[in-house]
């Protein structure tokens, strides 16, 4: 099988007419891009634009010059032999090789030279013959988008999903160039919101020397950026919307620069340089008194200054009811061991349910207000980050519906259900389940149907979300492989949680 083709940050470099039918200059500026994108450290692709000119302008329009693209394809003409040895040279400058055809023949020229990459323009994005032919060669595919509708890209997703084409959509505005108040850069965090999973890019036709267009591309979510590329020469000038070498370095070092700006996608863990200075920053607590070992103290009894000294108890941790883990003379700062070893059981369904609630909102996911909410722990509210899950129950009448959310490298254990079956769908995130010894995958979307008395468990490596739709749940109807849940009862492994929204009103941070 073809490894998976990554769309991760592909740069595309469109040649399209701008070889002005001259092979030797064409290889010039494969030669110069080429070195760009290796001093760029980029995934670059260089695109050729395919036309069959013989069958691919009418007989009756051949070597006429009043029509405007009928002239230009003619007079840039390139033969296939050509774009065959300039792939070559594409391939020896570290590239990958990229086309699009405007006709089906086109497609079949593509495979002959093993091209990597399909590409279909937005004049094309909406031509059903090409596009059927395109999706049987299986090759993957980037589609520009320019000038359709909502309902038209939908169409198309829908029809390469339905073919399993590896593909990626293009924002594009087909203006050539593309002044800044026209760009519609906000299409991009729409596309990517409409067609999660989907890789989106942006073909851009803006003014050649804007470079921060591209870091707000990036901000939005556009992993392809695509641009029309070509040399000045005296004997061929360049076109407003193409970059030179030049150019396209300057686009290349702003697109590092907004991606450095950004930061990765996920949150990492805080520096040692910055943990430091906020920790020079804070408050500490102190005692306004001298206080005896075993006192419970209150909020009269403590103030908060800085600095904040080693081995200190902060503002932040101070709570109401601290009891006194040895005498303290006025002034002097409250030891963090105040606060007991490790977090009390409030504390950690307190932190339990706020992870809860940050990944349905970030997977858009809402819940009833009068859903009730239960923390199932197998071995104990310490171990629940281990082995668990959050379930939320939305309706139970003779069908049920469920929320189950696990965190990440969670587990379920062996169990199964005399009464109820289940179908699970996992919504957000990766879910795996092994029914009676079998394991399987999931990825969102996938369903899963568990029948009465089979045994089943699940896990995830980065956490999930997935629905359970079932007959009506009954409370004892869990049975367990392990003997030390079997015994337990249900009430030990379970913790309940007020409603939702009553639940956070009036929390404070423990």
């Amino acid at each position: 099988m073809r490894k998976p083709f990554s769309f991760e940050n592909l740069f595309v470099y469109d040649l399209a007419n701008n070889h002005q039918g001259d092979f030797a200059h064409a290889r010039n500026i494969v030669s110069a891009v080429g070195s760009v994108n290796r001093e760029g450290r980029i995934n670059g692709a260089l695109k050729f634009q395919f036309r069959q000119l013989d069958s691919f302008i009418h007989p009756d329009f051949k070597g006429r010059a009043d029509h405007k693209y009928v002239k230009r394809f003619s007079e840039t003409r390139l033969e296939m032999k050509d774009f065959a040895k300039l792939a070559e040279h594409v391939r020896a400058e570290g590239l990958l090789t990229m086309c699009t055809p405007f006709d089906e023949e086109s497609v079949d020229v593509i495979c002959d030279m093993g091209l990597d990459i399909i590409k279909i323009a937005s004049c094309s994005a909406d031509d059903w013959p090409l596009l059927e032919k395109v999706a049987r060669v299986n090759k993957p595919v980037v589609v520009s988008t320019a000038g359709l509708r909502t309902d038209q890209i939908d169409a198309l997703v829908s029809f390469f999903e339905m073919n399993r084409t590896e593909f990626g959509l293009m924002h594009c505005v087909a203006l050539y160039p593309t002044p800044d108040d026209k760009l519609q850069l906000n299409r991009i965090a729409e596309m990517r919101e409409r067609y999660r999973g989907i890789p989106i890019g942006w073909s851009t036709h803006e003014d050649q020397d804007n470079t921060s267009a591209v870091q707000i591309a990036y901000a939005l979510g556009a992993r392809m950026f695509e641009r029309h590329v070509g040399l000045n020469t005296e004997k061929h000038k360049l076109n407003t919307y193409s970059s030179t070498p030049e150019q396209l370095e300057t686009w290349i070092a702003a697109f590092h620069a907004g991606r450095a700006m950004l930061g990765n996608e996920e949150r990492p863990p805080v520096s040692l340089e910055e943990r430091q200075t906020l920790h020079d920053l804070k408050r500490g607590a102190y005692v306004k008194r001298d206080v005896k070992k075993g006192e419970v103290l209150t909020r009269a009894d403590v103030f908060f200054a800085m600095p904040l000294q080693d081995g200190q108890l902060t503002s932040g941790h101070w709570r109401e009811g601290l009891v006194a883990d040895q005498d303290y003379v006025a002034n002097a700062p409250l030891s963090p061991a105040i606060g007991g070893l490790g977090q009390s059981d409030e504390q950690l369904v307190y932190q339990i349910m706020l992870q809860v609630r940050g990944m349905l909102a970030k997977a858009n996911v809402h819940i009833n207000s009068d859903a009730s909410i239960e923390i199932s722990h197998h071995y104990g509210l310490k171990r629940f980050r281990e082995y668990g899950a959050v379930i939320i129950t939305c309706i139970n009448r003779t069908y049920a519906k469920k929320l189950v959310i696990q965190l990440p490298r969670q587990k379920h254990p062996y169990h199964f259900h005399k009464q109820k079956e289940e179908t699970f769908q996992l919504l957000d995130g990766d879910l795996e389940i092994t029914k009676e010894g079998a394991k399987s995958r999931m990825v969102p979307g996938d369903t899963f149907l568990v029948e009465p008395n089979q045994w089943h468990k699940f896990a995830t490596l980065d956490g999930c979300i997935f629905e359970e739709v079932s007959t009506t749940h009954f409370n004892n109807d869990s049975f367990y492989e392990d003997p030390g849940i079997a015994q337990m009862p249900r009430d030990d492994r379970k913790t309940k949680v007020d409603n939702w929204l009553g639940y956070f009103r009036d929390k404070h941070t423990l």
